[in-house]
């Protein structure tokens, strides 16, 4: 997915500053233990991957907070943490992966699994199982899938993990507290390892080769499709909800926007933000599309940019029925 291919990177705690990356190159220097990676550091990198929009916003602002387009990982992450009992956390990381093998038909070792360091286990799940697209939703319904996948393997997973900049432990990095490892484990390793012995193996880092991404699953295609069905019914409800609680207001910036545009710097935030608020009283994309292409076009985007920003801020609104926390 070569248009999202930018992330961030933090070296240290999480009150660090994010550092944009080519994500795709930032995981494989942690996996090969690269020395840039600096693996001997408490480290994170974001769990999705974003397109220009992302860089653009974490360039101006320095942040990741408020950004709301769009979103994209090759792994559904799964976080199985158990504070008081590591082996509880073992049982429950056994359990998810033979029912991952078992329902996609897939070579255990097609997973990504992890000794988290400390207190539990992260399972990556190819997202080439079932090839989806990038959306301004992709992350909650990504969500929606994992929590669906860990009911039929009767197990809890942390769902905080999805918010869409999320900071996720860098694989080979080192925990501040345990002085441990997030050490990759093989499908036959966590399964015929004890925990001692997966806690052993985390004394240190060690590199490992990323598995080919497996072929597309019609099972996987039909979870995908079940999780953004009920994502989708689960939005709608929200937002009106919402649009009860509390009417929708046109914008300043909105009119100034349909008006005048906006200069070179401003016109594809304000584009998104226009858009979003008129998706506020419903309106339809046609309309949407009809107001505010002509400005966005004198502003100088090009056409292909003016349908996108208007497509996520449209979506967006979706996603604002339910308020992501910062990172």
């Amino acid at each position: 997915m070569d248009a999202m291919r930018y992330g961030f990177r933090i070296v240290g705690d999480c009150r660090q500053t994010r550092r944009l990356v080519d994500a795709g190159a930032a995981f494989a220097a942690y996996a090969d233990c690269d020395d840039r990676a600096e693996v001997q550091s408490e480290a994170y990198l974001s769990a999705f991957w974003f397109g220009e929009l992302f860089r653009r916003h974490l360039e101006q602002t320095a942040s990741t907070k408020d950004y709301t387009g769009e979103c994209w990982t090759p792994w559904l992450w799964f976080d199985i943490d158990r504070a008081d009992d590591i082996q509880a956390a073992t049982a429950e990381a056994r359990r998810l992966c033979v029912a991952l093998v078992e329902r996609y038909d897939i070579d255990g070792d097609a997973l990504l699994i992890f000794y988290s360091g400390s207190k539990g286990y992260h399972v990556g799940l190819s997202t080439s199982l079932w090839r989806p697209e990038p959306s301004v939703r992709f992350n909650a319904v990504l969500r929606r899938m994992a929590e669906l996948l860990a009911a039929d393997a009767s197990i809890e997973i942390d769902s905080g993990v999805y918010d869409k900049v999320r900071a996720f432990r860098a694989p080979n990095s080192r925990h501040p507290k345990t002085g441990r490892y997030k050490r990759r484990l093989a499908f036959g390793e966590l399964l015929s390892v004890s925990t001692a012995g997966h806690i052993e193996r985390a004394a240190k880092p060690m590199p490992f080769e990323l598995p080919e991404p497996p072929g597309s699953v019609d099972q996987a295609i039909r979870d995908w499709q079940t999780a953004l069905r009920e994502q989708t019914e689960a939005d709608a409800a929200r937002l009106e909800r919402r649009r009860a609680d509390k009417p929708a207001r046109l914008n300043r910036q909105t009119l100034d926007f349909i008006r005048d545009g906006a200069v070179k710097g401003d016109r594809h935030r304000l584009l998104f933000s226009a858009a979003a608020n008129l998706a506020e009283f419903g309106c339809p994309s046609a309309l949407a599309h009809a107001l505010l292409t002509d400005a966005a076009l004198d502003s100088g985007l090009p056409p292909s940019e003016v349908r996108r920003q208007i497509d996520c801020g449209l979506a967006a609104v979706q996603q604002a029925a339910t308020p992501e926390p910062p990172s």
